[in-house]
């Protein structure tokens, strides 16, 4: 019995001297940090009363003004460099990119198998697979797949008009209805099935999206120990996705590589490609699920909530608004009324709105990096970073930084104009990240949310009503910038407010 006490007594000693040592990392290198508290670190609060951003974004403003290249903080139990310098988040993303490659995200492709895809994973693996996916998102695959969504783009217009007609007073709640677009969109493009979201809410392949997003296989301390630690987490074989829904994405997947194979169709888009690399020995059958998952899960709530954000942003200032449709209005005069690829692109303060969008609301308002080897970061010996730690660019800290762009809570496209654009560090705009990985869909992101602010604005004026929030409360619980109580406008026919 007195053996046992004593074991526990030591054992007991031993954690406290760990958890004692690990939270006075910081403080012991003499590097800027807030003392983190046993378990959380300094994520009290997360998922529940606080957002990320809340958490990451008051230690960036406390100590990015001290001349340090970085502070430190703690997620849980571990040690994470939170950059405060824009020169070096550059060299982390693009010079010396090779000593930060990796992500360090959970991935368990044996027992997760959706989370095995490009975004997460690291190593060996990834380079190769983004080379080999790199071509189904260049120019010449957009232009083809342009038709495809502009085809959902139109049916985003009729059922927005017919919901308008039946609300009350013309009040609609836009960021579910972005959503069921988006998910039309992607899975036609990336699945290559018919979804219907747009018409019922309720479709399967909907539903399936909202739930990837929305629900938690665990509670918050579970998730945050998988996120924590993802090495550990991989050997004890734990998962984070729901296994419904990893059985439906599979077997939308294996239906169509059977429906395709059988049937000799080919197809020049996104689930063509991955065929093509499954026959070649490249991919298995989950592999290509998990790729063509974060295809929709890189493109569904992204750019449904840039759309909305946008949508948002528009209706509180009527005279953008307007500048953009008139903008529009010209480049269908321009090619006889049609909505061409080229005229796409020659909407130039759609850029702007859509660039200023995602600065105000970076949908992923951080990025991650691993280090492999020792860094001294800007040279600088004292603030070295040590190999195998997580750094974290906050980016939403940055984007809202007064000395990067004055006054950032208006909204203001013109700061996105060329003699404005050269006049900020290279890394100050990072929705898309930068470097090597930088997001692999951004011109596909683009262009989806472009068509669907296209399709509505030549035909409906968006104005703020009683319900519209005066700020956007987000998701405590969703790592993206999500509406936690959606967003409300009022629409109106063209025809009817030009009266």
């Amino acid at each position: 019995m007195l053996d046992v006490v004593a074991l526990l007594l030591i054992a007991l000693a031993v954690g406290f001297w760990f958890v004692r040592t690990r939270f006075s990392y910081w403080t012991r290198r003499g590097i800027n940090n807030v003392p983190g508290h046993f378990p959380v670190g300094n994520m009290e609060g997360y998922r529940k009363t606080k957002h990320f951003i809340d958490i990451v974004t008051p230690l960036y403003e406390r100590f990015r003004d001290c001349g340090a290249p970085f502070a430190g903080f703690f997620l849980m139990l571990r040690p994470v460099v939170l950059i405060l310098d824009l020169e070096l988040a550059k060299q982390i993303l693009i010079r010396d990119f090779a000593n930060f490659e990796d992500r360090g995200m959970y991935h368990n492709e044996r027992d997760d198998p959706l989370t095995g895809h490009l975004f997460r994973i690291d190593g060996p693996k990834w380079r190769p697979l983004r080379q080999k996916m790199s071509p189904t998102f260049s120019s010449a695959k957009m232009k083809y797949m342009f038709s495809t969504v502009c085809e959902v783009g139109v049916e985003l217009g009729q059922v927005c008009g017919e919901l308008a007609d039946n609300a009350m007073c013309g009040i609609l709640e836009i960021s579910d209805l972005m959503g069921r677009y988006t998910s039309d969109v992607i899975g036609r493009c990336a699945f290559g099935v018919e979804c219907n979201g747009l018409r019922n809410p309720e479709a399967e392949f909907a539903v399936m999206g909202r739930r990837a997003f929305a629900e938690r296989r665990h509670c918050k301390l579970i998730d945050g120990f998988i996120e924590s630690f993802p090495d550990l987490a991989r050997m004890l074989r734990m998962c984070q996705i729901h296994q419904d829904i990893t059985d439906f994405y599979v077997g939308i997947v294996r239906e169509t590589v059977r429906q395709r194979e059988e049937q000799g169709i080919v197809r020049n888009d996104f689930m063509n490609l991955l065929i093509e690399m499954k026959q070649r020995g490249e991919l298995t059958l989950e592999e290509m699920a998990a790729q063509a998952f974060i295809f929709f899960a890189a493109g569904f709530d992204t750019s449904a909530n840039t759309l909305s954000f946008a949508l948002y942003e528009l209706a509180k200032q009527p005279e953008l608004q307007e500048k953009l449709r008139l903008e529009i209005d010209e480049a269908l005069r321009l090619h006889q009324g049609e909505f061409t690829y080229e005229s796409m692109q020659e909407l130039r303060y759609m850029e702007l709105v859509i660039a200023e969008t995602l600065r105000k609301y970076p949908i992923l308002p951080q990025l991650t990096r691993i280090s492999r080897h020792l860094y001294a970061a800007k040279g600088d010996r004292h603030f070295y970073i040590e190999p195998g730690q997580m750094l974290l660019i906050p980016v939403y800290g940055i984007h809202h930084d007064p000395a990067v762009y004055p006054e950032p809570h208006k909204f203001i496209p013109e700061r996105f104009l060329a003699d404005q654009l050269a006049q900020r560090p290279t890394a100050s705009w990072l929705p898309f990240g930068d470097g090597p990985r930088n997001c692999i869909g951004m011109r596909f992101g683009k262009m989806q949310t472009t068509i669907g602010l296209v399709n509505l604005l030549r035909s409906f004026h968006f104005s703020v009503c009683p319900r519209t929030e005066t700020k956007i409360e987000f998701v405590k619980s969703n790592i993206l910038l999500c509406p936690a109580n959606g967003i409300y406008l009022k629409v109106q026919e063209l025809s009817q407010v030009r009266r």
